[in-house]
């Protein structure tokens, strides 16, 4: 755990260092095409569900109807934002929670707080680690399959965790970023909100 720390903290303050002119570029456009605030922040489940802040950079606007409900997600992610999740750039501010600690580089993507109740004792194990900007899930498939399918691979790396198998899913991820594999679910631009699995006791 203090050798995934190390590592964790090294290499999120290397790559920030890397990835900042990057960064500054893509916050300048978000500033200009959507508007303040330039980040994203939401609370989302960390190690044993404990919340904690994530951040992101915005890629949709807070446009809302006339009765003040907020636009569906299509018509709210700009082109702009559409550009900067293609190349996963929004992820980039998340290089600060790792270095906080409240995420891994690798481990089971933080969620929404909604569904904590919603998970199965199984699909519940994915909190015995601490999540991660990329994972055993996201290479193999991302927002292109099924939640089932997401929390079963999710739980299969809790079992099979290692740093060589970390080392091979950063590198993976790397070439699902390249060729923009996987982003988004047939017909939706985020993926559809988890709504349970059936019986929780299992």
């Amino acid at each position: 755990m203090m050798a995934k720390r190390l590592f964790d903290t090294a290499a999120a303050i290397l790559l920030l260092c890397v990835a900042s002119v990057i960064l500054l570029f893509a916050m300048a456009a978000v500033k200009c095409n959507i508007g303040s605030p330039v980040f994203f922040k939401q609370t989302r489940p960390g190690l044993h569900g404990r919340p904690f802040t994530l951040y992101k950079l915005r890629t949709m606007t807070d446009e809302r109807d006339e009765n003040g409900v907020l636009l569906p997600d299509h018509l709210r992610l700009t082109k702009t934002g559409q550009l900067i999740r293609k190349l996963s750039i929004d992820e980039l501010p998340q290089l600060i929670n790792v270095i906080k600690g409240d995420l891994s580089l690798v481990g089971p993507r933080p969620l929404l707080m909604d569904y904590l109740p919603l998970y199965t004792k199984t699909q519940a194990r994915r909190h015995e680690v601490k999540p991660g900007i990329t994972g055993w899930a996201q290479i193999n498939g991302r927002n292109a399959i099924s939640w089932e399918e997401k929390f079963k691979l999710d739980v299969w790396y809790v079992d099979n965790r290692s740093f060589f198998l970390d080392l091979k899913i950063l590198l993976l991820t790397v070439r699902k970023v390249l060729v923009s594999e996987g982003i988004h679910e047939a017909n939706h631009v985020t993926a559809k909100r988890f709504t349970g699995s059936g019986d929780i006791s299992s």
